[in-house]
């Protein structure tokens, strides 16, 4: 039986999962789903160098611990090369530069791959000139954003990222009861200095990510209480209310300080850098796109020569704190998902039932047995 296309990407999403709620976890070697994944994309169209990247990405989500980020989105991309909204073996293409700003268009590709090339694009005029401002449109979903923060990291650059996300909305402003935001992420990255390591802040800027109530779907668990509403508006710890049509909602971060946020990406990187904010114009709900607005610059000519001694110092002032009873520490921006890295890295990436079954199953649509990489 070959993949069922739903008009909600969401609902595509989450499509797998049922009848297998609650099945057993397995972990399963990174390089041996990382083939697997590559198996599968090639055979869904991709050429070799766009499988290795994107699955290289979706594992490393995995591995970082961003479940709501990895593998399991294969159920959402397949479909949606099937329906033609995710278009394999696309490229950044630049559309527009003026002084420190770079248009690129990405033809609804991968994003995974669109974003890096992108993200690259901004890193040789900044490393040139101090300073790049990219503007990314028309590109499938990204996923985890924060790989492009470290894009930036690791050429000893800072960057901020904004990104809007343009399909069902499913976050509910503040006070509000129906979702009309996207999960809208933000990432600002710092590279490291001799004693500090990059600073890697990537957050979704609702109360919890789509995916992570996938995820629970999967494991057939609640959502912690204040995440999630019905659609009735009424506070809910069923993540499967998101996966309904008509949905409830997420509630934004932090209340009103998350919404601010959330339409501060719809501005940035929606209205004003490609004229794709999330409005009901542009809302097809059997299509993911994201939009992204950086700003990337490199802090050697911001006028602190001695920046990283300064950061120093702010880190280890912050470290000498007293902890809170059952911490161990005080951890930085990107140490959990270095953490969790080494860990998986090591034991293996724990799957659920329900992930391990949609992989199976969707390389069984394509001639492709992933049995013995999953097993």
């Amino acid at each position: 039986m070959m993949t069922e296309i739903h008009k909600d990407p969401f609902a595509a999403a989450a499509s797998f999962n049922a009848g297998v709620y609650g099945a057993s976890v397995r972990p399963v070697q990174a390089d041996r789903l990382a083939e697997a994944v590559r198996r599968l994309l090639r055979a869904a169209g991709s050429d070799e160098e766009e499988a290795r990247v994107v699955a290289d990405h979706l594992v490393e989500a995995n591995l970082r611990g961003h479940d709501s980020h990895g593998v399991g989105m294969l159920s959402m991309y397949m479909p949606a090369i099937a329906a033609g909204l995710l278009r394999p073996n696309r490229h950044a293409t630049v559309i527009g530069e003026s002084g420190p700003f770079l248009s690129v268009a990405g033809g609804s590709g991968y994003g995974q791959v669109i974003a890096r090339e992108a993200t690259d694009l901004a890193i040789a005029r900044a490393r040139r000139d101090g300073l790049a401002v990219l503007s990314l449109r028309d590109s499938h979903h990204i996923g985890r954003v924060g790989s492009y923060g470290e894009q930036c990291s690791d050429a000893g650059l800072v960057a901020l990222v904004f990104v809007n996300v343009v399909t069902r909305p499913a976050v509910a402003p503040h006070d509000g009861t129906r979702p009309r935001l996207g999960t809208n992420p933000i990432c600002i990255a710092v590279p490291a200095t001799q004693a500090t390591p990059a600073l890697i802040l990537d957050f979704a800027t609702s109360a919890v990510a789509v995916g992570k109530c996938r995820v629970a779907m999967g494991k057939g668990q609640e959502m912690a209480p204040g995440l999630l509403l019905d659609q009735q508006g009424n506070s809910t710890r069923d993540p499967g209310v998101m996966f309904q049509d008509p949905s409830g909602a997420l509630l934004p971060l932090g209340g009103h300080k998350g919404f601010g946020l959330s339409l501060m990406c719809d501005v940035l990187a929606g209205a004003l850098a490609s004229a794709m904010p999330g409005t009901p114009a542009h809302q097809d709900s059997g299509r993911v796109m994201n939009n992204m607005f950086a700003i990337v610059f490199d802090p050697a000519r911001g006028g602190n020569a001695q920046w990283a001694a300064d950061l120093d110092d702010l880190v280890a002032y912050i470290r000498d704190t007293p902890t809170a009873p059952g911490a161990d520490s005080i951890q930085m921006p990107g140490e959990p998902e270095s953490r969790t890295r080494r860990l998986r890295l090591a034991d293996g990436i724990p799957l659920d039932g329900a992930t391990l079954a949609m992989l199976d199953s969707l390389g069984r649509e394509r001639g492709v047995d992933l049995a013995d990489l999953l097993a």
